[in-house]
Parts: structure tokens; sequence; C-alpha cells
């Protein structure tokens, strides 16, 4: 039986996300296992006028890729995936992976040389993105593997899905127009400003925002969404801090994450749980030490966290830090072949401050004189 949430959300991806014109051509990444979505949306850019390209992986493709690549080919790049993020007019990403570990065992240092070698690609992302020339989204297609990282039923974590991505079922457009109004209102009042305190457990942390760009994030670029994000100035980060979640990379989770920063740069690193891959993470390059975004969570219907950052860092109550590359478009400068979110819950006994007002106090918005 055909789900018409999985319609219904092509719809708002083609239509909405990405805006697809006729004409254009829209390249589909994914994995098999999201097929039922793949279809539905490669039908409604059809139906557009645009021009849809597949690039699929099956389950097990990355996995055979570590165990018989050379290092010579892990730093060799798709130029399939370079024409495209060159040349064409949209980029969707779809998850669909069927197991999510597949990679625990691989040495480390091997997965941050196939990272390195795809830093021109994202960069080039990023910056066509930036100038409006390329429109991207990333979305996830709820698989079993999913559903068991998230200790939910497959049914459960659907449901769980699609309530993130249309709290609106019957006019999602709609619903996260509003969001976007609402958000444009914090974001007016951020623009002005340049010092952010944050207090949290085990948390005190001072950053500059000072005439960056904040973005109001609304299911252009991901679905789900719910966030405002920017760039720190770089060289701003001090003090410490402690993301109450686990933070995940390349399928390794590494818990209790502690950061210290001195003149933007993390100068000390700890974890409860696999501390080894954090530390060769931060090791990746120059700018893997130093903020590339800074952002609140604001999606209500996402309240618990399970382990997939597209739907973790949007955790309304929440504020996230990514390490590594900023997006051109906040005014960032920082590059990097990661960009790297972790979270910290700040909904109980966490505050932001902004320039000597608090703004933001146990996970609720201070109402700020707009």
């Amino acid at each position: 039986m055909n789900d018409a949430r999985i319609d219904k959300l092509a719809d708002m991806l083609v239509n909405y996300s990405l805006h697809v014109q006729p004409g254009e051509r829209v390249v589909i990444r994914s994995w098999t296992l999201a097929e039922p979505l793949i279809n539905a949306v490669y039908a409604e850019i059809l139906k557009v006028g645009g021009y849809p390209y597949l690039s699929l992986k099956f389950p097990e493709t990355d996995e055979i890729t570590f165990k018989h690549a050379s290092d010579e080919q892990l730093r060799h790049t798709s130029e399939l995936d370079d024409f495209a993020v060159e040349n064409f007019d949209a980029v969707m990403l779809i998850r669909g992976e069927g197991n999510t570990k597949s990679l625990s065992g691989v040495d480390p240092h091997r997965i941050m040389l196939s990272r390195e070698a795809e830093r021109p690609l994202m960069q080039k992302l990023m910056q066509r993105a930036a100038d409006g020339t390329l429109k991207w989204v990333s979305t996830l297609f709820p698989t079993r593997a999913y559903a068991q990282d998230a200790d939910m039923g497959l049914q459960e974590f659907e449901d769980f899905v699609y309530r993130a991505c249309m709290p609106d079922f019957a006019d999602p457009v709609g619903y996260w127009q509003g969001v976007a109004e609402k958000q444009a209102k914090l974001i007016s009042w951020l623009e002005s400003k340049d010092h952010v305190r944050i207090l949290g457990p085990e948390t005190e942390l001072e950053l500059s925002i000072k005439d960056r760009k904040w973005m109001n994030s609304v299911c252009h670029a991901n679905v789900p969404d719910g966030e405002i994000y920017t760039a720190p100035i770089e060289e701003s980060a001090k003090g410490h801090v402690f993301f109450s979640y686990p933070v995940i990379y390349h399928g390794r989770q590494m818990t209790g994450v502690r950061l210290w920063f001195e003149d933007g740069k993390v100068v000390k690193a700890t974890a409860e749980k696999n501390e080894a891959y954090l530390l060769e993470a931060l090791a990746t390059d120059d700018g893997s030490k130093y903020l590339g975004e800074f952002a609140i969570g604001t999606n209500e219907g996402i309240n618990r966290f399970v382990g997939q950052i597209l739907f973790d860092e949007k955790i309304a109550g929440s504020f996230h830090l990514a390490l590594g590359n900023a997006y051109p478009q906040t005014g960032g400068i920082n590059r990097s072949a990661i960009h790297w979110d972790m979270i910290c819950d700040l909904r109980q006994d966490g505050e932001i401050w902004v320039d000597g007002e608090l703004f933001y106090q146990n996970g609720q918005f201070i109402p700020v004189p707009f």
C-alpha cells in the first residue's frame, strides 16, 4: 500500500524546498533502500518539467569501498558527482542506510582520507549554494537501521519522521512559512549583536557573532528543519562546553564529549567513549579545530535524540556547534574537510546571554523587543 505521506513529502521537497523549474537538472543522491521516496521525487520532478538524474548506492557500497580500496583510491572522487555539483541546478540527498554501523571497524585515518578528498566538492557545493546558482536539500527516508538507532519500531519511527518534516500534514508549506516569520523576528534582533555567552551544565562558553549573517532555516536545505544559525568569529570562542548528547561521525558514537577553546581553537578535547576517534577527526586539517557554526534548534516535534544529526540538531531546547567548515552565506571564513555538529541540551539550567541580555533560558526564548 502506498503511504500518502511519501507523496506529500516528495511534493514539498520538489516544489517548496528546491522549487524545481521547467528545464532544471536535478541529481538525486541516495541509497536503494529509499526507493519509495526516490520514485515519488523522480515523478514529481518530471511533472514540473525538470530532468531528474539518479546517483544511487546499495546498502553495502561504503563497506565494500573501505574494505577493498587502497589509500590512493580513497583519495579519488567521483567525476559524476563533480560534474553534477559544477553544472546541475539542484542536488537532493535522501539518506537511506541499511546499516549505520557498517564503518565502525574502519581505521579512522582511512575515513579522514576520504573526507579530505571530498573537501573541494563540498566547498564548491557550499559556494554555489551561497551565491544562488545551486539549490540543494537533504532529507531522510525511514529505514529499519535508523529506527533501531532511535530505539523505535519501524512504524513508530516513520510516524516520528513524517511529523517532524510535516507538522501540519494538510498544509506543510504553510506551516514552515509561519515558522519562518517567527524566526525572522529573532534574527532581526540578533543581527546587530556581538557577544554571546552560553551557560549550562559543565558549560561556560563565549563567542562573537559581530557582523555575521543569521540564517532562517525552514526546510529549504534540510528536511526536517527548525533552527537559526550563523558562523562565529573564528578566533572568538573561549571557555568550555559539555555535549549532553552523543556525538556521531561516520557511524562512530562518542559520548561525554568535552571541548575547551582558547582564541577560537580547540586546545583540549576528551570523550568518555571513543576519544581516539574524536582526536583523529579534530586533526583532519587546519580548520577542523575551529568553529564553523553556532545554532539554536527550534523544532518542537523533535523532542528526543534519535542518532540522526538531521533531526537531533533541530531539537527544540538545544543549541549546537559545528567544528570545521562554515557556510559562506553566513560570512564565516573557516574552511575544512569536516562540518561536524555537536549538540547540547539547554532545557535544564541552560542560558544564552547576548550583549548582556538574557535571550534564552531553559529551552525557551525570552521575549525581546522587536
